[in-house]
């Protein structure tokens, strides 16, 4: 069956409302919110709905309003602030994702939620922000890969946000490696405004990678009759795809710590030797000064005050004591 899919995506942006109804072989059609009609128990035809709302559009807020959901799965979808999580509701599931903000000018760690109402008929989707993993879905519909069923929609979906965290985490080890690098090479200089943006970076996408691999799990696990063994392996599937990204990130976290440790004992190092440079000039220079200055007072009875090589006897005795110190230091090895 052809795919006729919402291509509203000048600059990769999503439509404010896509409906779409699904064969369940792989193939999709394009719809209206009119079309929609509250799912039966009874109904046995193949295939379902997914609709996918912008939260700020006043049509989608009155629909949302209108199409015969719990207040409970309303204001869930509508939350202004959410966290990855999924949560069994009579016959269906809540379950919200996250994905890292690939939008033009924004962090990745600014990472988008998108949030779904999961039944055996039908899928409802809201979104704030466009997130690039569900344009990638879109297209693969209208290249009719379309998902079989609401379980491998999740699944389609799950593994996009994965595939689209995957860049940033690898660039993440890239700065690493330069940065360890630098250090191998005695570049002490590693600039330290980097090695904290990596880190704040990889902890804010760690943050959320954790508690999504949970959600997933619990989605996978859930004991919902409309889930097949083929779509609860494809949800594993994601989950050990977001596990992984969740053990780089905290690989990469421990080794900028590592770094960062690395950067304050070289430069401890540094300082410990300039000390101990400026403690040893001090040691050579101090009784010199005592005597220097004990000759120096304006006083009687200075011995060589008469004798015109007193100077130079001086300076002869100060050089000794000086020598006689170094050789003492090097003996004792204070010096190399």
């Amino acid at each position: 069956m052809s795919t006729n899919v919402p291509s509203e995506r000048q600059s990769g942006d999503l439509p404010e409302i896509a409906v779409l109804f699904f064969d369940g072989q792989g193939g999709a059609r394009s719809g209206k919110l009119e079309q929609l009609v509250p799912p039966s128990t009874d109904c046995r035809e193949p295939g379902f709905s997914w609709v996918h709302l912008h939260r700020e559009n006043s049509s989608a807020q009155e629909w949302l309003q209108k199409c015969n959901l719990d207040s409970f799965v309303v204001d869930a979808l509508s939350a202004e602030e959410t966290r990855p999580r999924c949560t069994v509701h009579g016959s269906g599931a809540i379950l919200i994702l996250r994905g890292v903000n690939l939008n033009p000018g924004a962090e990745p760690e600014d990472m988008i939620s998108t949030r779904l109402w999961i039944e055996e008929k039908r899928v409802i989707g809201v979104w704030i922000r466009p997130l690039k993993a569900v344009r990638d879905l879109f297209d693969a519909i209208e290249s009719n890969r379309a998902p079989v069923s609401p379980g491998d929609l999740v699944a389609k979906l799950a593994l996009r946000l994965a595939d689209r965290a995957e860049p940033t985490i690898a660039s993440l080890n890239e700065r690493i490696d330069v940065l360890e690098e630098s250090l191998l090479e005695d570049d002490v200089n590693a600039s330290k405004d980097t090695l904290a943006d990596i880190r704040r970076t990889a902890i804010t996408i760690r943050r959320y990678m954790f508690p999504q691999r949970d959600a997933l799990t619990t989605f996978e696990i859930e004991d919902l009759p409309w889930l097949t063994d083929r779509d609860r392996s494809r949800i594993r599937e994601a989950a050990d795809r977001v596990t992984r990204l969740g053990e780089e990130l905290d690989s990469i976290r421990d080794r900028a710590q590592v770094i960062h440790d690395q950067i304050i004992d070289k430069r401890s190092e540094t300082m410990n030797r300039r000390m101990f440079v400026l403690s040893v000039v001090t040691a050579i220079f101090l009784p010199l000064g005592l005597l220097t200055g004990l000759l120096g007072i304006n006083v009687g009875g200075i011995p060589g005050t008469g004798n015109p090589w007193a100077f130079l006897i001086v300076c002869g005795l100060l050089l000794f004591l000086g020598s006689a110190q170094l050789w003492l230091f090097k003996r004792l090895g204070m010096m190399r």
